[in-house]
């Protein structure tokens, strides 16, 4: 069974985050109730906004839009964007990310007959990307657009590093990765990286 996970691109009121993050908190007690757990919540160090943050929340199981959208109706909250999204190699199960450091959001315009590709190059470039002796990194999950009836759409991965430095080290992967990611860049049809970090724990 498939398990169902939705990106959210959040904004508050205010010029920072602390007004998102109470509505938020307040939400998630509603998420839980329905068995929607929180992936993850992400605070912008690049490209994100002061009053925004990142969530992706997670259920198993086929679940539409408005489970995990609905409960933000009527909060200080508003939707700048949102994906419904399957996983594809990782990651396994809905376990919420744990580790501190940067997590890179990288969105891949991909046509739906070559998502099955681009998520088994990502596997097999990632034995030694993630194995690397100069750099720590780790992709946390690679995910798909959960509506497979649509001819192209958005495919996100989240990869952690320890830090800024070893994200850059990684631009020059090991060259038994490098032509999994000339092959994966040649089935896409742009990107979009955004910077972040963790807020650990969120309750």
């Amino acid at each position: 069974m498939t398990d169902t996970y939705c990106y959210l691109q959040l904004r508050g009121d205010g010029r920072d985050s602390a007004a998102l993050k109470a509505a938020l908190s307040d939400a998630a007690g509603t998420w839980r109730q329905a068995g929607i757990t929180i992936w993850g919540v992400w605070e912008g160090l690049f490209g994100i906004a002061s009053n925004e943050l990142i969530v992706v929340a997670a259920a198993s199981g086929e679940r539409p839009e408005k489970d995990f959208s609905d409960v933000l109706d009527g909060r200080a909250i508003s939707i700048r964007d949102s994906l419904l999204l399957a996983p594809t190699v990782r990651p396994e199960g809905t376990a919420p990310c744990r580790e501190p450091g940067l997590y890179v959001f990288r969105f891949f315009e991909v046509a739906t007959a070559d998502v099955a590709e681009v998520a088994e190059l990502s596997r097999q470039a990632w034995e030694t990307f993630e194995n690397a002796d100069n750099s720590q990194s780790e992709p946390q999950g690679l995910f798909r657009p959960f509506d497979q009836s649509i001819d192209s759409g958005r495919m996100l991965l989240v990869t952690w590093y320890d830090g800024l430095e070893s994200w850059q080290t990684s631009r020059a992967p090991d060259p038994a990765a490098v032509e999994n990611f000339k092959r994966r860049r040649a089935l896409t049809r742009g990107t979009l990286a955004l910077a972040t970090r963790l807020i650990t724990p969120f309750a």
